[in-house]
């Protein structure tokens, strides 16, 4: 039997697939081999450079409005907060005005920026250096007018390179795709991020690797590894390494012991719910209505009929909508505060739908009129004090009150909140909210004060950890005694050492990513009570 070659690299998102290996062109050399543009004065080529800056800004501000999705927001966002870095951009612009064309100057300047951050003995700082690469060629696709490039890949592709931008791994439909094996990166990068939050297997620093394009490969994101697929090999993602990904068992989720737990999901918007995955769900546990914004301001009409597709999609299942949730690594255009001096503690989430009434009745309005087609739930995120929630609730009445007056059918939906901050969690039956949806990943940051986006302090970033687990305990037994719903959304209710503990506190409702449903549903069905 002829020996299977490898290359062995470090993990950084779990899962195993199976795929033809493609190598993707670094853009960097495509940056530096395309045509060079005529450089111009002084004045017009400042004024090229603000428009590629401006240009790039846009495209950030509607990416960020149309992931929908948490990390990815943050990925985007840490680019958007380097567009306003005056210090960086007037570099660039001293540089044109001793003779350099923009497309030189900003090459040059970004280019130094990423040598200092990739030679920085700080890793946070090195793991950086795909998100400025990535900004640099943005802003350089624009002055050179080739700004549109997108991957067409096979299906199940393991994709190679030396990094990954986070655009470009958000260009890519990871629905179709398999995974991610780099010659350099990160664990502790935004692509890293992004691969472990859509449950993409990914491995890093499996340097320059022998297969050729095409050829049928096995990454093992657990362990690293860059295999030559067996002949029998049949390409798809598995679960885990030496174990075919098994299809989702029909029916509900029960533990060992037979005890009924409702499994939801997570989901960005409509296009989720194409997945198989998503027929197996108990419902949405957390529609991210972030994505209404990508292109603006959605009416009341365009919510509606949107509201009411996914009602349709859900027949009769639980569907629940989490009011606009911008702010802090989610700008939006109009809305947000520029240059918040610290964002992720400012006006956001229902801070800042408080302050801007017209938008957040448009919203209330929409929901409490889909609410008559089906089982709509509508939740408030960032909800930190009591009056907080009852202003919220308030307005939801205020809403249902105008479309009574205009004659137009509607309901109030069931109004919860979002458990995501420590004061809520620790004070939780002051709060007169109907439900109760624990966010594990914010909760776990601000318990431990310690940025889930930080590699510095990932050692600290723990939902397992007893001060977060007794808040979580604390919040489900409220529940228990008032006859209220929990559920719990985050990377917890998808990691089976999670599960565990989530079932021990007593907690019956999960709502995960597509991507974990069959991974949490088995760790349900292993689960006894009692045992260790």
């Amino acid at each position: 039997m002829a020996e299977i070659v490898s290359a062995c690299g470090r993990a950084a998102s779990p899962g195993l697939v199976t795929g033809p290996l493609v190598r993707l062109a670094d853009r960097a050399e495509a940056r530096r081999a395309s045509p060079r543009v005529a450089r111009g004065d002084a004045a017009a080529e400042t004024a090229r450079l603000d428009a590629a800056i401006g240009a790039a800004g846009e495209g950030l501000d509607a990416a960020i409005a149309g992931v929908g999705d948490d990390v990815a927001a943050e990925v985007l966002g840490f680019q958007r907060e380097l567009l306003d870095d005056d210090d960086l951009i007037d570099s660039v612009r001293a540089a044109i005005a001793d003779g350099s064309a923009a497309g030189d100057a900003w090459g040059r300047v970004m280019d130094e920026q990423i040598a200092d951050f990739a030679a920085s003995d700080d890793e946070v700082f090195r793991a950086r250096t795909a998100d400025l690469a990535d900004l640099r060629d943005r802003v350089a696709g624009h002055l050179s007018g080739r700004s549109g490039e997108g991957e067409v890949l096979p299906d199940h592709a393991v994709v190679h390179a030396v990094d990954l931008a986070p655009s470009r791994f958000l260009a890519i439909d990871w629905n179709r795709c398999g995974g991610i094996a780099l010659a350099e990166g990160s664990a502790t990068s935004h692509v890293a991020m992004l691969a472990r939050s859509r449950g993409v297997p990914m491995a890093i620093g499996l340097g320059p690797v022998a297969f050729p394009d095409g050829a049928l490969v096995t990454l093992d994101g657990e362990t690293g590894r860059l295999s030559e697929a067996a002949a029998d090999a049949v390409p798809g993602r598995q679960a885990s390494a030496g174990t075919p990904d098994e299809p989702i068992a029909p029916g509900p989720a029960t533990t060992a012991d037979g005890e009924r737990v409702v499994t939801l999901i997570n989901i960005m918007g409509p296009s989720d719910l194409e997945r198989p995955e998503a027929a197996h769900a108990d419902g949405i546990g957390l529609l991210r209505s972030e994505f209404l914004f990508a292109e603006g301001r959605p009416d009341e009409e365009a919510q509606v009929r949107i509201y009411r597709d996914i009602l349709a999609w859900a027949a009769g299942r639980p569907v629940t909508v989490r009011t606009l949730d911008v702010g802090g690594d989610k700008p939006l255009e109009g809305v947000t505060i520029e240059g918040e001096a610290n964002p992720f503690l400012g006006l956001r989430g229902i801070r800042l739908s408080l302050k801007h009434r017209d938008l957040f009745l448009t919203q209330l309005r929409a929901l409490a009129r889909a609410a008559v087609d089906g089982d709509l739930e509508v939740m408030f995120p960032m909800i930190a004090v009591p009056a907080e929630y009852d202003a919220a609730a308030a307005l939801m009445d205020e809403a249902l009150a105008a479309l009574a007056r205009e004659g137009i059918p509607a309901r109030r939906p069931r109004l919860g909140m979002m458990v995501e901050v420590p004061s809520a969690a620790i004070a939780i039956d002051l709060f007169a909210a109907e439900f109760f949806s624990i966010g594990s990943n914010d909760l776990t940051q601000f318990v431990l004060a310690c940025d889930r986006a930080n590699g510095a302090v990932n050692d600290l970033f723990d939902a397992t950890n007893p001060a977060v687990v007794r808040l979580i305990s604390q919040v489900v037994a409220h529940g228990r005694a008032t006859g209220r719903k929990v559920s719990l959304c985050g990377e917890l209710a998808s990691d089976p050492h999670g599960v565990r503990i989530l079932l021990d506190a007593g907690l019956d409702r999960v709502s995960v990513s597509l991507a974990a449903l069959g991974r949490t549903r088995r760790a349900i069905a292993g689960y006894r009570r009692g045992d260790v």
